[in-house]
């Protein structure tokens, strides 16, 4: 089929490639314009757009597809029998949701109607949700409100992150994009509608959000560090502090921790801490980093980062910090 492929983040490279390797006839792609990055500033463009280029596909990039109808005349007389959008940043107008024959599908990386919107990964993880997963689903105006036509779901960790979901979700669209586009060449494409109830939307993170709030309870402000990876932020002697990873040292949550750490981090969540303040820390645990006071238990914060460094665990994250028992974060 006559592929048409709209995706801008490295999320969505597995699914460009995925269908390039099936033999499917993608004549061009749609990403995000260059953006500055790095310390030089220097524009860079989009992952999609660099794995097209190397593959020697055609790419538009435009800041406004809506306002550009000539862009949209051009990809009209591409004559794509079909368009797949993966992490795309723009809604498409309803002028170019009517152009391919066999529609334009999405795949998006929830099971829908839960976390609609443009952050499902990242809202499944703060929410704490046990499930996660992709689906596939043929596009509307609404916002990811169409049918759905292939849905599989993953199982979240207690330390999954935001990246290491985001891999998994990466490949799992990857093979159901091209399941799903089998199905339409094969026009045996039933969808489903999306179920009137269970609807939640996933906002876009805010800056205000990625800041940990001590008072929380340990495994709330866990979620936060893995929902906002890399980002999840406090301060510690007045700089800023990146917190990469951490562990809830939860009684009742020792035998997930001894299935991701074995039998020291069980024992970690069944020793009776020092009590804090919230953000305070209470132990230099060898080896593993440095107990902290929350509102509810403790936690453990294993990986971290100063601003300008680089980030470091266990003994050497205390040494780096020069933490001691009884100094505060926040």
């Amino acid at each position: 089929m006559r592929i048409l492929f709209w995706g801008t983040p490295t999320y969505a490279v597995p699914c460009l490639d995925a269908l390039v390797a099936a033999g499917h006839g993608v004549v061009g792609v749609v990403s995000q314009p260059d953006r500055r990055r790095g310390r030089g500033g220097q524009l860079q463009p989009s992952p999609v757009k660099r794995q097209a280029m190397d593959l020697g596909l055609p790419v538009w990039t435009c800041p406004s597809l809506r306002q550009d109808t000539a862009l949209q005349q051009k990809l009209a007389e591409l004559a794509a029998d079909v368009f797949v959008v993966v992490a795309f940043g723009q809604i498409l107008p309803p002028a170019v949701l009517a152009q391919p024959r066999l529609g334009c599908w999405n795949g998006h990386g929830s099971l829908l109607p839960r976390w609609r919107g443009a952050a499902p990964i990242q809202r499944a993880l703060l929410a704490g949700d046990q499930w996660t997963g992709v689906s596939i689903m043929a596009m509307e105006e609404g916002l990811d409100t169409g049918p759905v036509l292939l849905e599989r779901g993953l199982p979240i960790g207690l330390c999954d992150n935001a990246a290491t979901m985001a891999q998994r979700l990466s490949r799992l669209t990857a093979d159901l994009m091209v399941e799903a586009m089998a199905l339409l060449a094969a026009g045996a494409a039933p969808t489903q509608a999306q179920p009137a109830t269970g609807v939640t939307m996933a906002a876009k993170l805010s800056k205000e959000e990625i800041w940990l709030p001590w008072h929380e309870p340990a495994l709330q402000l866990h979620r936060r560090v893995m929902g906002f990876y890399p980002r999840a932020v406090t301060r510690w002697r007045g700089q800023r502090l990146n917190v990469l990873a951490t562990v809830p040292l939860l009684p009742e949550r020792a035998a997930e921790l001894a299935a991701v750490g074995g039998a020291p981090m069980m024992a970690r969540a069944q020793t009776l801490w020092p009590p804090g303040q919230p953000g305070q820390v209470v132990a230099v645990a060898p080896d593993e980093g440095l107990v902290v006071a929350t509102g509810e238990g403790h936690l453990l914060l294993q990986e971290a980062q100063l601003a300008s460094k680089t980030p470091c665990r266990g003994t050497r994250l205390s040494q780096v910090l020069k933490a001691e028992v009884g100094q505060r974060l926040g």
